[in-house]
């Protein structure tokens, strides 16, 4: 039984491509992860049983993806005390604002950090539960606060470059 600290769940194979990016987020900040497929339509009573598996095994923050109907992070919210994250997919109804809207609209008691729709909201979330695990994680939260002063760093450089040669380089 391998020990996790976030674990990543998507509705469907399809949407691999997009929260694949959580997953590769987690590996950069050397974060225990796993991700699996696993629906809270098709298959419910596995899903429920992992929510519960992946706690034992030391899951702090679950992160789920999902597009349409989207109740996937609902499911693991219901089903947890762990903070839940969950990532709309794109596609649907106008470019995913099913998925957004159903994921965001969690009722009083039940909730879900919502993140933006596809692989910027995946990133996101991960980046997310990266906050939240810092929290009690000091080398961890040193590893973020490097990322986000490279962060800066990037854009500065850009800024410098747009200042010295114009827009004739864009």
């Amino acid at each position: 039984m391998t020990s996790i600290k976030v674990a990543v769940l998507t509705g469907s194979d399809s949407d691999l491509p997009t929260i694949s990016a959580a997953v590769k987020t987690l590996e950069k900040f050397d974060v225990p992860c796993e991700i699996r497929v696993l629906s809270a339509h098709r298959t419910p009573g596995q899903t429920m049983q992992y929510v519960k598996d992946a706690e034992t095994r030391g899951a702090q923050v679950f992160i789920c993806s999902a597009g349409m109907a989207a109740h996937l992070a609902g499911v693991v919210a219901a089903h947890t005390t762990r903070p839940v994250l969950g990532v709309p997919m794109g596609g649907g109804l106008m470019g995913g604002l099913d998925a957004l809207l159903s994921t965001v609209q969690m009722p009083p008691g039940v909730p879900v950090l919502t993140t933006a729709v596809g692989k910027a909201g995946a990133t996101n979330a991960a980046l997310g539960a990266i906050q939240i695990l810092a929290l009690n994680d000091s080398a961890l939260a040193e590893r973020f606060a490097a990322y986000k002063q490279a962060m800066t760093q990037t854009v500065l450089e850009k800024d410098t470059r747009l200042q010295e040669t114009g827009l004739d380089d864009y």
